[in-house]
């Protein structure tokens, strides 16, 4: 479990490396840096799917693809909720929208579990009741200071969970969900970096740098992608959800401490219930983990 718990940390980190380093490849546009993640990160997934030996999954998923129409539309639709989340992430950095973002992250796991309760009949323990109780009363708050909630929070809590709704309908494995979703990606991605005003050739001429930044952007964003994969792999569930937390965290320093956007006093008093809400989720979550590992059911 340790190799495993090393993967999602490492992966955490990286991912907290690229929210800043979208930062370093201006005057690339957001779309640019989206565009480049997605090229970039198909050579990264055909080979983790080489490694595992799922090619047969990606042919029999392709065969649907072909002979079911409403399945291809399904997918289609997945690209998409995945598409509009990939260019978010590096977008917010660009347009002193991280905070906003990071916060999302931290409503994320709270919202997805009211969607359990609400869709799938899922039972909320005390210590998740009162997590949301928490995380309600930090958006309220923030309605209350500005008579308004940020979008690009509302586009992360609210837009991953159809998503990840939308793959569980679909039941095909994480991997191969992803690499479909690389897919139809890659052709708005090419589209975007060839439309340009400054052409391809003239942006990487004027800026020397990015024929090496912009490789090593992919190179990060694909061992990324990779540990994450990895650690889903190696790791229990409920491990694996708890370290989730990890990430949001970072997000939010990087904002805060590296790309400099404020937190006016009154904000504090979003974030503390949210944060307080994402503490008592996670202490719930190492209960369960360590009476599950003295049950010997931590496998």
């Amino acid at each position: 479990m340790g190799q495993g718990i090393a993967f999602s940390v490492s992966a955490s980190f990286l991912f907290a490396v690229i929210y800043y380093y979208a930062t370093v490849l201006e005057p690339l546009t957001g779309g640019e840096v989206f565009a480049w993640r997605i090229v970039l990160g198909i050579p990264a997934l055909a080979l983790v799917i080489t490694q595992l030996k799922r090619w047969d999954e990606v042919k029999a998923v392709t065969h649907q693809v072909l002979t079911d129409f409403r399945f291809f539309l399904w997918l289609l639709l997945s690209a998409v909720l995945f598409g509009t989340q990939t260019w978010l992430f590096v977008w917010a950095p660009l347009h002193q929208k991280a905070l906003d973002v990071s916060l999302g992250y931290f409503l994320l796991p709270l919202i997805m579990v009211l969607v359990g309760r609400i869709f799938y009949q899922e039972k909320l323990s005390a210590w998740q009741w009162l997590a949301v109780a928490c995380a309600a009363a930090g958006v309220l708050h923030e309605f209350w200071r500005v008579y308004s909630f940020s979008w690009a929070t509302a586009l992360v809590a609210f837009g991953y969970p159809p998503y990840f709704m939308l793959r569980r309908y679909l039941r095909i494995g994480a991997l191969t969900s992803l690499w479909f979703d690389f897919l139809f990606l890659l052709l708005p991605a090419f589209y975007v970096l060839l439309s340009q005003e400054v052409t391809l050739a003239q942006r990487f001429l004027e800026q020397p740098r990015f024929f090496w930044q912009v490789p090593l952007f992919g190179l990060i964003s694909s061992i990324a992608l990779v540990g994450y994969l990895s650690a889903s792999r190696l790791l229990p569930l409920g491990v694996f959800g708890l370290l989730g937390y990890v990430e949001p965290i970072l997000l939010f320093w990087v904002a805060f401490l590296l790309l400099d956007e404020p937190i006016a006093a009154q904000e504090w008093w979003t974030y503390i219930p949210i944060w307080t809400a994402v503490a008592l989720m996670t202490a719930e979550g190492v209960w369960r983990v360590y009476q599950d590992s003295r049950a010997g059911r931590l496998k």
